[in-house]
């Protein structure tokens, strides 16, 4: 009996110790290169630990992580779905750290050419056929922005059944690479990336809510000490930061 003991506690021991070797990060679709290069820089430096990275929407991370999706760390790409979380009672507030922020800029195919000025006296709708990209506008952040800035500049009512929205920015970059918008709404960030589309022009901060990337230990994270420190890590050592930078966010 005493020798059984012994063998369920160790199975016990190596249970815990294997699953806290993995740190599960779920984070907006616009942090995919940067975060991936994070974790793949963390995992050369600590072997045993294993990083599982879940990129999506802010709006669909959430609500997963509501259902009881297995997050550590939720990196949001705006401050309202951390909010959402905090209410939830899935994140302690003073577990959110404001760490990044980006623009919201127009971008075109590489072969177009469309004039771009940021006021309510320019008629963007008449600036170009076809449709405008962003992502859903009730839900997924830079759609929040974009409708912002769009009513802000009154030129909403002009596009109307001209924007097509989708679950991602991600999505949105990739309708205006392949050709099926002819404009879109991105963060800057994303329109670096690529090199089927170029920047037309960046909407001005004050037509928007600041673009702000809130980061934090969910509870269960609160729990991982490899989560713990892998936080530590994405919010404050200085290789972290310089790879956000190099990826065009502003720290």
């Amino acid at each position: 009996m005493k020798k059984g003991l012994i063998l369920f506690s160790a199975v016990l021991l190596s249970c815990s110790v294997q699953a806290g070797s993995t740190v599960r990060v779920y984070a907006a679709a616009s942090l995919s290169n940067a975060v991936t290069e994070i974790a793949r820089r963390y995992e050369k430096q600590y072997p045993s630990i294993k990083v599982v990275l879940v990129f999506a929407a802010s709006s669909s991370l959430a609500r997963q992580i509501e259902t009881g999706a297995p997050a550590d760390i939720f990196f949001s790409a705006d401050q309202d779905w951390m909010n959402y979380l905090v209410k939830k009672q899935k994140i302690a507030r003073s577990q959110v750290k404001p760490l990044l922020t980006n623009e919201l800029v127009l971008i075109i195919p590489l072969q177009r050419q469309q004039s771009f000025q940021a006021s309510s006296q320019f008629n963007f709708a008449q600036s170009f056929q076809g449709y405008v990209c962003t992502g859903q506008m009730e839900s997924v952040p830079v759609g929040k922005y974009a409708k912002q800035s769009l009513t802000n500049l009154k030129w909403l009512k002009g596009l109307q059944g001209r924007i097509v929205e989708t679950d991602s920015v991600r999505s949105a970059l990739a309708f205006v690479e392949r050709g099926e918008c002819q404009a879109g709404m991105v963060y800057k960030t994303d329109a670096l990336q690529s090199k089927k589309v170029k920047i037309a022009g960046v909407f001005p901060a004050h037509t928007h809510s600041p673009i702000v990337y809130p980061i934090a230990l969910t509870e269960q994270g609160s729990k991982n000490a490899d989560a713990v420190n892998f936080m530590h890590f994405m919010s404050q050592h200085t290789e972290a930061k310089k790879i956000y930078q190099h990826y065009g966010f502003k720290l």
